[in-house]
């Protein structure tokens, strides 16, 4: 297979180039091609070998109040359910609705130094010219302190490894509204120098930190026994237990967590990859745990509450570049990052509620499959004007098979 060159072609060469080789219909060429709002030219900055679009259905979680303020959730997902169960958690949690908070963002970059010849040595010169590093990074960061971004500090340890001893330098950068890697690993990069000269080691790594622990999101809502009764109450504690009890379980409840947090960070044009790295590393600390908590208040009502590190985006080339994203944003009505992590995080635990409320009662099938029934009748083939008939069938028969849709499709059009 001849490539030579393919990243020198405009999109559409390359993609008359992928349709021959893969043997696309030109329909199939037409809707890789059709990147709807984003422009072709601005995809092809973006990434590289650009030939067209992914899209992905963008919804509205509903009912959402979020520090005594309604709030609309744009989500960016392909699961049925998701939106839907947030939408049904977050009406259950009102009046009052989500309270939240956000830390300032801070995040950590991180500088590896191999070789060191004294590692305490080393550390101890490190401490003593704290005031000079602290002043050389700030200068790498002078252009945004503008933003309230800044050096905040740093720590140096050091790491015993099959390669020999490290000194790893953690710097704690404020960031403002930016995810903020790009300043990070630049200020990084800008002060490596003076930390190889002050330990007399070689310098490999200059990287942001995914574990954004300095910068954490929390939510919490109370879900009374009187508007979700008390058998839901004692099902999504007895779920709570044993995610708590037991790490097969444990992974799929905070997956239950990051479908609605993901959701949010595609439809905002934000990095859901280092969002889910950050989440599940930080649910490892210790030993891995629930990202959310639930247990039963005073009144015997049950009140669940989530924290996790948020590293997010509400300015940047990233979320500039897409015009959807920039939409969902102003959708969301949300001021800055810090605002856009309690979103999520209120989020993250409605989506959990939901999932857990479901699966310890009625079971997750009934709730999602009913939805579900509608994308099993596309694929069958349904019309869209057949769509939903295929879907009722599907559901009340409860054989969600794509045989079965074929089946229901045809004789519709016999009839």
């Amino acid at each position: 297979m001849e490539l030579s060159g393919f990243y020198k072609l405009k999109p559409e060469d390359r993609l008359k180039k992928i349709k021959a080789i893969a043997g696309l219909t030109d329909v199939e060429a037409a809707a890789l091609a059709d990147t709807g709002a984003l422009k072709i030219e601005v995809a092809d900055k973006n990434v590289e070998n650009v030939i067209g679009a992914v899209h992905l259905p963008l919804g509205i979680a509903t009912h959402f109040k979020i520090n005594g303020k309604d709030a609309l959730v744009p989500m960016a997902v392909e699961e049925p359910s998701v939106i839907a169960g947030a939408c049904r958690a977050a009406k259950q949690a009102l009046p009052e609705g989500f309270k939240a908070e956000a830390d300032e963002p801070v995040m950590i970059g991180q500088i590896q130094v191999v070789g060191v010849p004294d590692a305490n040595a080393a550390l101890k010169n490190i401490e003593l010219n704290r005031k000079e590093i602290m002043k050389e990074a700030a200068h790498f960061m002078a252009q945004h302190e503008k933003y309230g971004c800044g050096v905040r500090g740093f720590d140096a340890k050091s790491l015993q490894t099959e390669r020999g001893e490290m000194i790893i330098v953690d710097f704690h950068i404020a960031v403002g509204d930016a995810q903020g890697a790009n300043m990070v690993n630049t200020t990084l990069e800008g002060v490596a120098s003076t930390i190889a000269q002050l330990t007399g080691g070689t310098i490999r790594l200059r990287i942001v930190s995914n574990l954004a622990v300095k910068r954490k999101a929390r939510a919490s809502a109370v879900w009374k026994t009187g508007t979700i009764g008390q058998d839901t109450v004692e099902g999504v504690l007895d779920a709570y237990e044993f995610a708590k009890a037991d790490v097969y379980r444990c992974a799929t409840h905070n997956k239950g967590i990051m479908n609605g947090i993901s959701a949010v960070a595609v439809a905002t044009g934000n990095d859901w990859r280092s969002v889910e790295a950050g989440a599940h590393a930080y649910a490892a600390l210790g030993q891995y745990h629930p990202l959310t908590k639930f247990y039963r208040n005073e009144n015997g009502d049950l009140v669940g509450s989530i924290e996790l590190p948020l590293a997010l985006a509400t300015v940047g080339p990233a979320v500039n570049s897409s015009p959807t994203a920039r939409i969902a944003l102003k959708i969301a009505g949300v001021k800055g990052s810090r605002e856009l992590a309690m979103m999520m995080a209120c989020v993250g635990l409605a989506s959990n509620f939901a999932a857990l409320s479901a699966l310890s009662t009625v079971g997750i099938q009934q709730g999602h499959m009913k939805l579900h029934a509608r994308n099993i009748a596309a694929y069958a083939g349904a019309a869209p004007e057949e769509t939903e008939k295929v879907a009722e069938t599907l559901a009340k028969e409860k054989n969600f098979s794509i045989e079965r849709a074929k089946e229901i499709i045809n004789g519709m059009r016999k009839k």
